[in-house]
């Protein structure tokens, strides 16, 4: 498969220090880490109800969007920024939380469902599902009446640090897809030496 144009980064989460670090903000996470590897600052964009940075990954440029709207309503930053810079949905890559997977476990796909994420529903229902996923594991709490306090939560010591592990280890192959592909990429992303901490990968929804 042929290098990956990708030109928009959407991290996704809630805006607001009291809900810093969450579990639900393992996409804020991503896109802030990947803006401080390679210098780039957030600003704030009014206009697209989100902050922005822009990085330059080799030769390529890409677009780094937090969406300010809060979760549930993260489809209008992504339109608004992607419509204004004229980004092809299949140039898009959306970084989240996902239950389904242990703390430490990522995986990159293209197209699907939301799997119960608001976020991804929202951004589905105004774009489309033609963009790219990288889903980033948080754990679950095993009972679903938990799960809003859980992703709402900061995770303990070991689980932060293998979220940590993870959000790294994708920013790693952030250059591989954009010169070799997705295939490629996937393929390191996904046999990667995790963490021994880290629990086999649970055989979830796709």
């Amino acid at each position: 498969m042929s290098a990956l144009p990708l030109k928009l980064i959407v991290g996704l989460g809630n805006p607001g220090s009291e809900y810093a670090r969450t579990r639900h903000n393992a996409g804020f996470l991503l896109v802030d880490e990947l803006a401080r590897r390679h210098g780039a600052t957030f600003r704030s964009e009014p206009r697209h109800h989100g902050e922005l940075a822009r990085v330059r990954v080799g030769n390529d440029e890409l677009w780094l969007l937090k969406p300010m709207s809060y979760m549930n309503r993260s489809g209008g930053p992504v339109r608004s920024v992607a419509g204004f810079y004229k980004v092809p949905v299949g140039s898009i890559l959306v970084a989240y939380d996902e239950l389904d997977f242990p703390a430490g476990i990522v995986r990159m796909k293209e197209g699907g469902g939301a799997g119960g994420h608001n976020g991804m529903r929202d951004i589905i229902a105004q774009m489309g599902d033609a963009f790219w996923r990288l889903r980033i594991g948080i754990g679950h709490p095993g009972d679903r009446a938990a799960v809003l306090d859980y992703v709402l939560g900061r995770p303990q010591a070991d689980d932060a640090r293998l979220i940590q592990e993870a959000v790294e280890a994708s920013i790693d192959i952030v250059p591989m897809l954009l010169t070799e592909g997705p295939q490629k990429a996937m393929n390191r992303l996904h046999t990667r030496n995790a963490s021994p901490a880290t629990p086999p990968l649970p055989s979830a929804k796709p």
